[in-house]
């Protein structure tokens, strides 16, 4: 697997470099500012881009911008943002498309190596992964209705299929079965009016789109 990384932190860079190597995950380019990334996403030599969502030269959103209009060129391009800050906008943004292939962390999140070079390789392989706090954020700034139909647990369950995670990995998370997993989510997709899909991205995305559409 090829990366492409755009992040000004130079320390940062190079950690996330290292990380990436170490995991047989090479690093094509690692840049620190919006042209030089732009020149790199119009190039077709990777598999994965790993974007800061605010680079120079204004640290606005020019990373972020950068991204959704490569995914428009080149549609169902694996790209995957950080971002200090959770800003469930950019998640919404990312998500337009319709398309999966999209991960959105917080720089926090590094810390965990696995779980990042984890998300890496999911986001790479078209898989959406969104981290729990942009989750939540985007959960808690719905004001429809409907959610209130949801028990306690389902909720939980809502917020972990909406990080991408399938019901094994859903069921472990809560120590229930896999089958009590299978039950909950069917209700939600019942009670949220949502159809059911087995395949895991295209939950992710109905339930984000539902979300969004609040």
């Amino acid at each position: 697997m090829r990366a492409v990384l755009a992040e000004d932190q130079a320390l940062l860079r190079v950690g996330l470099t290292r990380i990436l190597e170490a995991s047989d995950i090479a690093v094509a380019a690692a840049v620190d500012n919006a042209p030089q990334l732009e020149a790199l996403l119009a190039k077709d030599d990777f598999d994965i881009a790993i974007v800061d969502v605010r680079l120079p030269p204004t640290f606005s959103t020019e990373g972020l911008t950068a991204a959704i209009g490569a995914r428009a060129a080149r549609p169902g391009l694996p790209v995957l943002v950080l971002s200090q800050h959770v800003e469930p906008i950019y998640a919404r943004d990312l998500l337009a498309s319709g398309e999966g292939a999209i991960g959105y962390l917080l720089k926090d999140r590094v810390a965990d190596v696995d779980e990042f070079v984890a998300t890496v390789r999911r986001v790479a392989s078209g898989g959406t992964v969104l981290d729990p706090e942009v989750v939540a954020g985007l959960v808690s700034g719905s004001a429809a209705r409907p959610l209130d139909r949801l028990t306690d647990r389902e909720r939980e369950v809502l917020t972990l299929m909406a990080e991408g995670r399938s019901n094994a990995a859903i069921a472990a998370r809560l120590y229930v079965s896999e089958k009590a997993v299978g039950k909950h989510t069917n209700a939600i997709f019942t009670k949220l009016d949502l159809p059911q899909a087995h395949d895991d991205n295209r939950r992710v995305l109905a339930v984000l789109a539902w979300l969004q559409g609040q």
